[in-house]
């Protein structure tokens, strides 16, 4: 039941994160809707291409898709008000679907018996793909590629499940919210890593 509620959320999180996104970026509905989709089952499709599961294997998932097709449509249809934070409320949805997915995917990978290698490289890859994916097709610079403590998180999921730390389903729902907590925090107080370290500047 953790398994799936996790899922859900990942996919409603992420496709309300990709449709703000493409909000800000003054797409049209249709650009809206396909920036929703990518960002909600782009981490998946990455994970999936990795470890050899069908890519057609997506389409099997007809509810997802209509879970994630109804996010996107409320949030376009959400009252005005939002306008004035699409940019605060695109980090706390992103922040959902990080914490709902790098759970779920952990879960997945130690339910396959895989090592705790393969469990913390799933819950990365499925945290952050999608909205890797969906600042590249947007124009911007991924979130993990800035210097925010981004991708910690989902490392942090990854070892706690995988370690067995937390593994009722009590402690999973806690994990979830401390993760989204502390996201919240970094992006609120800008806690980085450094930058520049090779050259580059920050």
């Amino acid at each position: 039941m953790a398994w799936e509620i996790f899922n859900i959320v990942g996919i409603a999180a992420f496709a309300i994160s990709g449709a703000i996104v493409a909000m800000e970026e003054g797409y049209d509905f249709f650009g809206i809707y396909v920036l929703g989709l990518v960002t909600a089952f782009g981490g998946g499709i990455v994970r999936n291409l990795l470890i050899g599961v069908p890519i057609d294997s997506l389409w099997e998932e007809e509810s997802l898709f209509l879970i994630a097709l109804a996010a996107i449509t409320i949030t376009m249809l959400a009252p005005i008000f939002w306008m004035d934070h699409w940019k605060k409320w695109g980090s706390f949805f992103d922040a959902i679907g990080l914490a709902a997915f790098s759970i779920q995917r952990a879960l997945y990978a130690v339910g396959m018996g895989h090592p705790l290698v393969a469990v913390i490289v799933a819950a990365v890859l499925t945290g952050i793909g999608g909205g890797v994916i969906r600042d590249v097709l947007a124009g911007r610079k991924p979130l993990v590629f800035r210097g925010e403590v981004y991708a910690v998180w989902a490392i942090v999921n990854g070892l706690a499940i995988g370690l067995e730390i937390v593994t009722q389903s009590w402690g999973l729902y806690l994990l979830f919210a401390v993760v989204i907590l502390f996201r919240m925090i970094s992006v609120v107080y800008q806690w980085r890593f450094p930058t520049g370290l090779f050259g580059a500047k920050g």
